[in-house]
């Protein structure tokens, strides 16, 4: 319209001019510019009457895994003599082949489809909106409309295959698996001596203990293994976040280690719950296989850090969520004031664990240590974390201080395969 109102600015400009001045000349340059205009008006789009239909290749897929979006629009009213389609890409896709804005003219019930291929790092990518603008050859008359075209992309943090990582739950569930159990029965490694009863297996028997009693016959009694609850809680406060030269993230890490455990503990048959704590608390509801997998996998997809919530507000899990008796299993870089809060849920009867990736191991990699503010600095950092973490293991957490340079599954088979001093939960003052 603003092509219209300008050249009808001109024309009655010319008009007023030659008939003030009874020139000719300028009265004749009105005519083209009429003829202009009118055609414009005559052949201008009318209402648009299009459909968008979005197709996206895969739904899920891994980092920098190729993805072809293609957008098919199908014009249902007259024929549109030129028409640019824009696709309106979420931030954070690379396009990588193809074009996401085109322009061309549309038949009456014609169909075009457009496609291009993208590429994201991890993250939720939702398609949204179509901007389409109609116009005539002469660029007169234009008629501009959003189309609404949903699509969702999910690019999911690449797990890493870790062996089983061995917890022990104060409580486990009913079903059998591969957490010893404290109680005696099928099983494989031995837990006790009992007295025979009617049904037991013969190959149980214990014939020294029972050499020792004339009429008592005594059967091994081993302990049963059973699957338990497990909550993997992921750190998403902004001041957990590291970044260094080159865009390497101690945030990525954790949400890599996060996905990495969920999977070794789902393959296991436990029931995984998933927390991200952060600017809300996000809770992936306890749930068992292949689909609660994917469930937790969408999950770490979306997490971002986000603006720093209380973390005391982990001393009111639900327990209908996470049983007292169950495992924990933190991933963060850890902070001063997060360790009442961690002794806190420790004697709320929670079997605790603790994956932290080193901040400082992590910054100084991009530092120069021969600088002595920088040495001293970093010095300072280290005694004040091995002395938070000491007060951890006091309280029986199971920690593993990683440095994200060693492999997720190398550095829990070296640092977990201690035994954790068992610490009986009492009921937290106040």
């Amino acid at each position: 319209m603003n092509r219209v109102l300008i050249l009808s600015s001109i024309i009655y400009v010319l008009v007023i001019l030659a008939l003030a001045t009874l020139n000719g000349v300028l009265l004749a340059l009105v005519v083209p510019l009429l003829i202009y205009l009118g055609a414009g008006l005559v052949f201008g789009p009318e209402e648009m009457a299009l459909h968008v239909e979005r197709r996206i290749s895969h739904e899920r897929v891994l980092p920098s895994v190729p993805v072809e979006v293609s957008l098919v629009v199908t014009n249902n009213g007259p024929r549109l003599e030129s028409i640019l389609i824009e696709d309106q890409l979420p931030g954070g896709l690379e396009v990588i082949t193809g074009e996401v804005s085109w322009l061309t003219s549309l038949d009456s019930g014609e169909s075009l489809e457009l496609v291009y291929t993208v590429a994201a790092s991890r993250g939720y990518y939702r398609f949204r909106d179509v901007f389409v603008e109609a116009a005539d050859h002469l660029g007169i008359r234009q008629k501009r409309a959003v189309l609404s075209a949903e699509g969702r992309l999910f690019v999911q943090p690449d797990v890493q295959r870790l062996g089983r990582v061995d917890i022990r739950p104060r409580g486990t569930r009913v079903y059998a698996g591969f957490i010893p159990a404290r109680q005696g029965g099928p099983g494989v490694e031995f837990f006790g001596v009992r007295e025979y009863q009617h049904g037991d297996p013969l190959r149980w028997i214990n014939w020294r203990a029972s050499a020792r009693h004339r009429q008592r016959v005594f059967i091994n009694e081993f302990e049963q293994e059973r699957v338990a609850d497990v909550g993997v809680i992921l750190d998403t406060r902004r001041r957990s976040e590291v970044r260094v030269d080159g865009g390497a993230s101690l945030f990525e890490c954790g949400v890599h280690a996060a996905a990495a455990l969920a999977e070794s503990f789902l393959k296991d048959g436990n029931r995984v719950g998933l927390l991200l704590y952060g600017t809300q608390l996000d809770w992936t509801f306890p749930g068992y296989g292949k689909v609660q997998r994917e469930r937790i996998l969408q999950s770490l997809a979306r997490a971002q850090p986000g603006e720093s919530m209380i973390f005391e507000k982990l001393e009111n899990l639900p327990k209908r969520l996470l049983p007292a008796n169950s495992q924990l299993v933190l991933v963060s870089p850890l902070h001063s004031d997060d360790v009442e809060v961690l002794i806190h849920l420790r004697a709320r009867g929670y079997a605790l664990m603790v994956i932290s990736p080193d901040p400082v191991a992590f910054e100084l990699a991009g530092m120069d240590t021969r600088d002595k503010t920088i040495a001293l600095a970093a010095r300072l950092a280290r005694i004040e974390r091995t002395l938070m973490l000491h007060k951890l293991r006091q309280a029986g957490i199971q920690i593993l201080d990683w440095d994200v340079e060693v492999p997720l599954g190398a550095a829990i088979r070296v640092a977990l395969s201690r035994p954790v001093p068992q610490v009986h939960p009492v009921e937290a003052l106040g």
